[in-house]
């Protein structure tokens, strides 16, 4: 099991590497496929997905509204001249209401076909899961040296997750959260703080400053404190996913993923992590 969990962790990491590398349609392309699979995840462990059919109303609304929210930031950031985070607050803010009106539809005319906390649900899972990860994207596109910076996500998400575990494993003793992941301890919890605060740090000086515009140059200080926090947050995302898992009882959100499960079993810290690192780019860039 470790064996096929580290190999598949190594393609995972590759891939994500040259995505994002590549950047433009490429990643844009490849994030949508993630969260179309994710959206289908999610449907499925909160009961919006009924087994009845391959898929229904409300997932295929879903779907139409991921790719038409890829599209829109696709050819939203595609025209900027320069830099306006205005252009990704506009597609976000029109599709989470066209999402909420195409929802309703389908709940008034297949009424009584869905129950209400269905129809709840498809519009969490849809900002929860596919729209939150788009900020891997937005934030590669939305700046010059955004293949740099979109490394701060993975930092603080798959970097502490790594510190927590070997911090966890030699000084754990305090269990953090017993009833959603007993395996956490509060010493791991920590030691993924520290460890994203000093990986931030070294990731700054070393590779961030080095290559960025003396716009984008962030003082040791506030990076640390950036992947301090943002590996809180990584860590609220996961057990938040944990959470939904143990509402439903289910153990993984899927298999595509040899080791690790579903979509959403590798990236819920992503998910989480990846908006927090936009906006703390957003206060320190101006």
């Amino acid at each position: 099991m470790f064996r096929t969990r580290l190999l598949s962790g190594i393609v995972l990491v590759v891939i994500a590497a040259g995505t994002i590398i590549a950047g433009g349609f490429l990643l844009a392309a490849v994030l949508c496929a993630i969260s179309l699979i994710a959206y289908r995840e999610l449907t499925k462990a909160t009961g919006i997905h009924d087994g009845e059919k391959a898929v229904n109303a409300l997932e295929v609304t879903g779907f139409l509204m991921i790719l038409l929210y890829y599209a829109g930031l696709y050819a939203g950031l595609l025209r900027m001249e320069e830099y306006d985070r205005s252009v990704v607050y506009r597609v976000f803010m029109s599709i989470s209401v066209i999402a909420v009106l195409a929802f309703m539809f389908v709940y008034v005319f297949s009424f009584p076909r869905f129950q209400a906390g269905q129809v709840m649900a498809a519009f969490f899972a849809l900002i929860y899961g596919p729209m939150l990860l788009s900020f891997l994207y937005i934030i590669r596109e939305g700046w010059e040296q955004g293949a740099y910076l979109t490394a701060l996500v993975f930092l603080c998400s798959w970097g502490s997750d790594t510190c927590a575990y070997v911090v966890g494993v030699l000084f754990g003793k305090h269990k953090m959260t017993p009833k959603l992941s007993p395996k956490k301890s509060i010493e791991g919890g920590v030691g993924g703080v520290v460890g994203a605060a000093l990986l931030f740090g070294l990731y700054t000086y070393y590779v961030i400053n080095p290559f960025s515009a003396e716009s984008l140059r962030m003082g040791l200080g506030s990076a640390m404190c950036l992947g301090a926090v943002g590996a809180l947050v990584s860590m609220v995302g996961d057990l938040a996913a944990s959470a939904i898992k143990r509402d439903h009882n289910i153990k993984d959100y899927g298999k595509l993923i040899p080791g690790h499960g579903g979509i959403m079993d590798r990236f819920d810290s992503v998910i989480i992590a990846a908006p927090f690192i936009f906006f703390g780019l957003a206060m320190i860039t101006g």
